[in-house]
């Protein structure tokens, strides 16, 4: 099934762009395993996202053990709920191609994150998987993306060369586009240069401060669709993460 179907089928099933992010960390968890914690939010969200992204920095620091608990919350999640590895990989030729075939194939995810900096070789080892989706960081959420983002040449800032050259990428829809919702007008400009086929992976709900209305507003494409929107420290370490998901979901489609 392509990305794009399987994301249609769960945002209508759970009338959700709501995204989960499991960044289980061992510091804030208590007594609980990281893999009873992961199992407890996917318990009590599962019916209100529509993907779960995980942050493979909050895996990999555990070593061997962070890769197994990687693997067993990636086999616990519901099969029909997107899954985004978030490791913003990248590289050139064949290193690129190993790292597309060690996250959609070894570990069997739905969409990737990954940085465009070394330009098209090491992108189109990702987009050769065209069933999958991979999002590709434009303009990312944090407050110094400023320092290469906005940089101009030609009279445009990089993000803008950045969300035209995913729109020469997306001839498979697959080429998605990591778009902050802490910054609205650039969001809307993004959104108005991919056009409404383009799949956006929007952080920066929640902790960060990005606002609903605005991400919605911009964000979306005209049927209010083809955009996942991600929250994570707000949801999985409220005292109450279904409520705290529920809500977030239902503000979501307030303004859809």
């Amino acid at each position: 099934m392509k990305f794009e179907e399987k994301l249609s089928k769960i945002v209508g099933k759970n009338e959700s762009l709501l995204c989960v992010g499991l960044d289980v960390d061992k510091e804030k968890i208590g007594s609980v395993t990281p893999l009873e914690f992961n199992k407890k939010i996917i318990d009590e969200t599962k019916d209100l996202v529509c993907a779960y992204k995980l942050n493979m920095a909050f895996y990999e620091t555990l070593g061997k053990e962070g890769y197994t608990l990687l693997e067993d919350t990636i086999k616990y999640i519901p099969k029909d709920i997107i899954i985004i590895l978030d490791g913003k990989r990248n590289d050139i030729g064949n290193t690129a191609k190993k790292y597309a075939t060690s996250l959609f194939e070894t570990l069997n995810c739905d969409a990737v994150t990954i940085n465009p900096y070394l330009g098209s070789d090491g992108i189109k080892p990702f987009l050769d998987y065209k069933d999958k989706c991979s999002f590709i960081l434009c303009r990312t959420s944090n407050s110094s993306a400023k320092d290469f983002q906005d940089l101009k040449t030609n009279d445009k800032s990089l993000y803008v060369h950045v969300a035209e050259k995913i729109k020469q990428w997306n001839t498979n829809k697959n080429a998605g586009a990591v778009v902050g919702a802490t910054y609205p007008n650039e969001l809307k400009q993004i959104r108005e240069i991919l056009g409404k086929d383009a799949i956006l992976l929007i952080p920066g709900i929640g902790a960060q401060g990005g606002d609903v209305e605005k991400t919605i507003k911009y964000g979306t494409n005209e049927e209010g669709e083809n955009a996942i929107i991600n929250s994570s420290r707000g949801i999985i370490y409220s005292n109450k993460p279904r409520e705290s998901a529920k809500k977030l979901r239902d503000e979501i489609n307030k303004y859809r």
